[in-house]
């Protein structure tokens, strides 16, 4: 990582610091952020993003936040993660507000799936 992204991840982990049992690491050139087992963000060239659903998302959007993609040689990859908006990463308890719902997002569908390979072994 380098120093401008060092310095913005202790930002960040300063303003979430309500929340409990975080952690980062090195993630596709970037740095993910984790709520125990939950990967519900990540720092992409000096960007935080959040995970996001259907509902979520509309939010986002309204805040006019960029979704992440990349490209590959073939398509473009279009994510759930969205950039966090500058005014609710300023505000610790909003950013607090939007980091749980991301948490929620991933669990939901890690659950999702944890239910479907059940379906499939069963």
């Amino acid at each position: 990582m380098r120093t401008n992204d060092n310095e913005f991840l202790r930002f960040v982990f300063e303003q979430l610091s309500a929340l409990p049992d975080l952690s980062a690491a090195d993630f596709f050139g970037g740095t993910g952020i984790k709520a125990g087992t939950a990967m519900f963000a990540m720092i992409m060239d000096g960007t935080l993003y959040f995970a996001t659903d259907e509902a979520s998302r509309q939010e986002y959007v309204a805040f006019g936040s960029r979704r992440f993609s990349y490209r590959t040689k073939s398509r473009l990859v279009e994510t759930k993660f969205f950039e966090v908006p500058a005014e609710v990463l300023d505000d610790r308890e909003r950013l607090a507000e939007f980091a749980k719902c991301a948490i929620a997002v991933v669990q939901a569908t890690s659950h999702a799936r944890t239910r479907g390979r059940r379906k499939q072994e069963g």
